[in-house]
Formats: C-alpha cells, structure tokens, sequence
C-alpha cells in the first residue's frame, strides 16, 4: 500500500477481538440465528459461510467479506464499525483471523493465540503506518484514476496556464525535454498535463453532461516568468502520452487515502452507465466506469450501488407487436471511489455478466 503523510484523526472505537477458544459456544449457534441478527440491517450470511478465515497476503476486506455475506459492501455493518465516527477502516493484517460470530451475526478479529479487546483511544497518527496491511478494495486497481484521467465539469481548462512553445519548436514533448508555459501558477511548481477529450453524453438524455481530460503526464517548475516576459519554464518528469502546444496544466492534487468505508447511498439513486473507461462499450470486474451522478446526487465516496442490465425493449408479438421494456436484472455491485458534482466513477466490484454503457446502477435493494 503506498505511504501518505497526510494526518488523520482517528476516533475512539472498542473492537473485540475473539479468540479461537472464545468461539467454542459461538460456534454451536447456527446461520439461521446469524441471519435473524443480519437481517435488521439487510447483510445477510451466506448459508455456506465458513466458521474462519485466516487472512493472509493479497486480501481485502471486500474478498473476506465476499466469503460470509450475501452482499460483501455490509462489512462495516457486520463488523459493529460506526460509519460516520470511523473515517478509514481498522486495519487488518496477514496471518490474523476473522471469526463468524453466529450468535450476534457478526465477523470479529482474532490472532492466533487469543488477544481480549483492544481499544483505540483518539490520537493523531500518519496515515501509511500499516503499510503491510490489507485494504478495503484492491487498491492498485484504481490508484492512477484517483487523480487522473480528470471529469471536466466547468469550463476548468480554458482558464488554467497552457503549453505555448517547445524548445526548439519541437511538435511534440518528452521526458525531461522543456516546455514554455503562461498562465497563472498561484503557488504551485508541479502540474498534471491534461488534453480536452471526450464528451460524456448523459445515457437518458443524450445531453453532454461533462468532458473527459485526457491525462498526459506530469511537469515541474524550472524557471517562474518575471516582469520582464510572463512565460515559465517546465520540464517533463513523467510522460505518458507526448504533450504538445495547446495542452493544459492542473495542479497535481494531494495523495489520497485508500481506504474506504462502503457504504449505500442516504437517498434513493438511480443512475446509469456513462462510459468504460478506455472507449471500449462494455466492461467486467475490477473495471472502471463512470455513471451520470455524482455530489448534486447525494454520491460520496465509498457510495455502493448495485450494476442491472439494463432490461431492452421488445415488440410483444403475441400482443399487436406492442412495445414492452424487459426486467432491468441485477449482475453485481459498483465501488463509487471518485465524486464530481454530476458524474462519478466506480470500480466494478463482483459481477456476473458483462456491463455495457447505458445499463443501470442502482441503491441496494
């Protein structure tokens, strides 16, 4: 997991962790009562949920999870976590091991050998310090779209500092070559290179609701532009398409935090495929899509929402060839880990069918 420096406040939260020996009685109680407990809270127990799992290297809370509930987002739930105190989730190493409670309907953390309770007190602490332990999601995955590929909502690139000459009048720009910038800096000396590109086109109503930057590189201040010419001087640190005249600068943004706590949305939402990334037209786990919510719609980061196929209309031909719209049918779940203010994008978490641009994504039922 990458390191963060980034403080973060951690609140006050008691976590059981229950030993082997201590699951002797809680082992009798059978997944009927688990779920009599889950079913308050909609997270329901697999029937064939297994006693423990040992955790081990290359795990994820939503993978344990997957292996004891219906719906593997209601970790936070069945783990007694408290959403709106706990900001990043406790962390888990290899080699501990998760119980299933069936008494109280609850997972819980053990290690081998038995610990009682350990009891988080408030304190500050940097962000990074478990650095070998596992995350909420397969954090690699949607790492780079954190701060790119960027969702141009506003008129945002007509007003940042753009590229105007290359040394020696180079067409296109490479690693460590230089790069004639004006615009305002206010401050910053590393910047992101995006290009305008794409429209996303609202599914429903075929309106452009935002533009997708396309993401060039990075580059770092060499020379600030005086009185006498207003023009900086850049250099390419990262390349991953060539730059050119005309592209635009966007300050790099602060390294998140990977961890997530999921959770439904507080309103109703009903949303749908925009685009797979990648201009391909359909797309399967661990792939990213954008939808046509975003904050206006109530969507933070960590919102899940369950993927449909969205269900075609058909001519009824035992009816006067009358126009019927099909069952929209669940196939899996969607990961929201980047918000904007009408478009969000989300990771494709469990799936079993492929999800194509214009199906639906929708609040957990």
């Amino acid at each position: 997991m990458k390191k963060f420096s980034t403080i973060a406040s951690i609140f006050a939260v008691s976590l059981p962790l229950i030993s082997t020996g201590a699951f002797a009685a809680g082992g009798q109680a059978t997944t009927a009562q688990a779920q009599a407990v889950a079913s308050k809270t909609k997270c329901e127990f697999l029937a064939e949920a297994p006693d423990k799992h040992v955790v081990v290297k290359g795990d994820t809370l939503w993978g344990i999870s997957s292996m004891f509930l219906k719906n593997p987002w209601c970790w936070p739930v069945v783990w007694g976590m408290n959403q709106e105190d706990i900001k990043n989730p406790h962390w888990i190493y290899p080699g501990q091991i998760v119980y299933f409670d069936r008494v109280n309907g609850r997972l819980r953390l053990g290690n081998p050998g038995g610990v009682p309770t350990v009891k988080w007190n408030p304190k500050s602490r940097v962000q990074g310090l478990g650095e070998n332990a596992i995350p909420a999601i397969p954090a690699s995955v949607i790492e780079p779209f954190l701060s790119q590929p960027l969702i141009l909502e506003d008129n945002d690139l007509a007003v940042a500092p753009r590229i105007i000459a290359t040394k020696e009048g180079r067409v296109n720009l490479g690693l460590n070559e230089q790069a004639y910038v004006r615009g305002e800096l206010d401050g910053s000396t590393s910047f992101q290179v995006f290009r305008p590109g794409v429209p996303l086109r609202d599914p429903v109503t075929k309106a452009i609701i935002a533009y997708e930057a396309v993401y060039l590189g990075t580059v770092k201040l060499e020379r600030e532009g005086n009185d006498e010419s207003d023009v900086h001087t850049f250099s390419v640190v990262r390349s991953k398409q060539e730059m050119a005249v005309g592209d635009r600068l966007m300050p790099i943004p602060p390294s998140p935090i990977l961890n997530y706590v999921p959770h439904p949305p507080k309103e109703d939402v009903d949303a749908r495929i925009v685009s797979v990334y990648g201009g391909v037209g359909s797309a399967g786990q661990n792939q990213i899509v954008s939808i046509n919510r975003g904050k206006n719609d109530g969507l933070n980061i960590g919102t899940v929402l369950t993927l449909y196929n969205y269900g075609r209309v058909i001519q009824d031909k035992t009816d006067a060839n009358k126009s019927v719209k099909l069952p929209d049918e669940p196939i899996g779940d969607l990961f929201i880990f980047r918000v904007f203010n009408n478009v969000s994008y989300g990771l494709i978490m469990q799936v079993k069918d492929i999800v194509k641009v214009g199906d639906s994504a929708k609040s957990p039922r």
